[in-house]
């Protein structure tokens, strides 16, 4: 003990006491290994080595998790696009996609899976345990992919130098896919539908439009002029709802604004309404544009803003368009001659009238009173649907 005190003066029993169990502290520690003189005496608890390697693992583990996500999700779409919507470019792009994300996923990232201590394994939220439509399963797999890119993408620029800018391209594709793919599918479902009902005003509009989509109904719009914009809205999410549900088109009248806060499949414009490249530029390129048109000159003006379908008509007078003289059967020959683009014959059409218009070249339809103010609205629309049906299709070809 003497070597510990030599070279000090005794000036307080204490402090003498208080440095004496200090030493002998420091002397432990030199003893098995855990003081570092050079490092002001902090005890190293881990080494730093081992703590790297740990760093290292969590990280393999990581990129693991969120490489299967992405090619589980990506699998999960090209399934839609390949026997859903037969479409081999879209098809093409996810298999691409997935075949880059393999790419990453080495032998070495592979071996830090541990999916029995996976704390993740355990969680899951109700919302994941079904899906309400196809729509939303889509949807659903576009952000599990785009979320998993993107933690690929930061946790990757600690892995290898290139990791992060790769799946940071592959993250735009996959918004780019996701903008081709909705799109096509509601081109591809306007394409297909034959029926389109306008909604009036009603105390049992979502009862109405339900036994409507019941009996096959595959695209609505809801109109309603006078109402307050906060019940235009929440009638529309209600509707929206309701229409995807059914696997069916729901669009909003007149107001691209509304449209987007309902997040409505596209928007519905009347002459004086704003014109239809603002409407795009406002919409995006993935949601649908029709326009109403009563003669041929707005009927070509309409095509060359690049509207997606039109109304021709009114066919018949009508009181839902108040003082507007009826085109008339002609204007339905005059499109079926000149329109490229899918149009519907709109104005007064009803059960007694359809095939007059179906016989003038008309092979689409709209119609309000005739199903909503129908007593049995489901059974109305199924027997406009088989009238529409005897006519056989035009080919897709020029609208794809």
């Amino acid at each position: 003990m003497n070597e510990w005190l030599s070279g000090f003066t005794v000036k307080n029993p204490l402090t003498c006491l208080k440095n004496l169990f200090k030493w002998k502290k420091i002397a432990k520690m030199q003893e098995v290994g855990c003081y570092d003189k050079s490092n002001n005496g902090i005890v190293v608890m881990v080494d730093p080595y081992s703590q790297k390697q740990h760093t290292q693992q969590v990280i393999h583990r990581i990129l693991d998790a969120n490489l299967d996500r992405a090619r589980e999700g990506l699998r999960i779409i090209e399934e839609w696009c390949r026997f859903g919507l037969s479409n081999a470019q879209l098809s093409g792009e996810c298999k691409n996609l997935r075949q880059e994300v393999a790419l990453w996923h080495t032998n070495e990232i592979r071996a830090a899976r541990n999916t029995s201590e996976d704390t993740g394994t355990e969680l899951s939220h109700p919302q994941e345990e079904q899906r309400a439509n196809l729509s939303s399963l889509l949807t659903a797999n576009f952000s599990r992919v785009q979320e998993a890119f993107r933690v690929l993408e930061e946790y990757g620029k600690l892995y290898h130098p290139n990791m992060g800018k790769a799946f940071k391209q592959m993250r735009y594709r996959v918004y780019t896919l996701e903008t081709d793919l909705m799109g096509y599918q509601r081109h591809q479902l306007l394409l297909r539908s034959r029926l389109y009902l306008v909604t009036s005003p009603s105390e049992n509009l979502l009862e109405t439009v339900e036994a409507a989509l019941k009996g096959g109904l595959t695209l609505v719009q809801y109109r309603d002029k006078n109402a307050d914009d906060t019940v235009r809205i929440d009638i529309g999410k209600k509707l929206r709802q309701l229409c995807h549900n059914y696997g069916a088109l729901f669009i909003m009248n007149d107001r691209v604004d509304l449209a987007l806060a309902v997040d409505s499949d596209g928007v519905h414009l009347g002459q004086q309404d704003m014109p239809v490249a603002i409407a795009r530029q406002l919409l995006g390129p993935q949601r649908l544009i029709g326009r109403s048109t009563t003669n041929p000159d707005e009927m070509q003006a309409a095509i060359t803003e690049g509207a997606d379908y039109i109304g021709v008509g009114p066919i018949y007078e009508t009181p839902t368009k108040v003082g507007k003289a009826a085109a008339g059967l002609s204007y339905v020959s005059y499109a079926t001659r000149n329109s490229p683009i899918p149009w519907f014959a709109i104005g007064g059409i009803d059960a007694n009238n359809i095939n007059d218009v179906l016989d003038a070249g008309a092979q689409r339809v709209s119609v309000v009173r005739a199903v909503m103010e129908a007593e049995q609205p489901t059974l109305v629309t199924q027997y406009l649907i088989s009238q529409l049906n005897r006519i056989q299709p035009e080919s897709n070809k020029a609208y794809v």
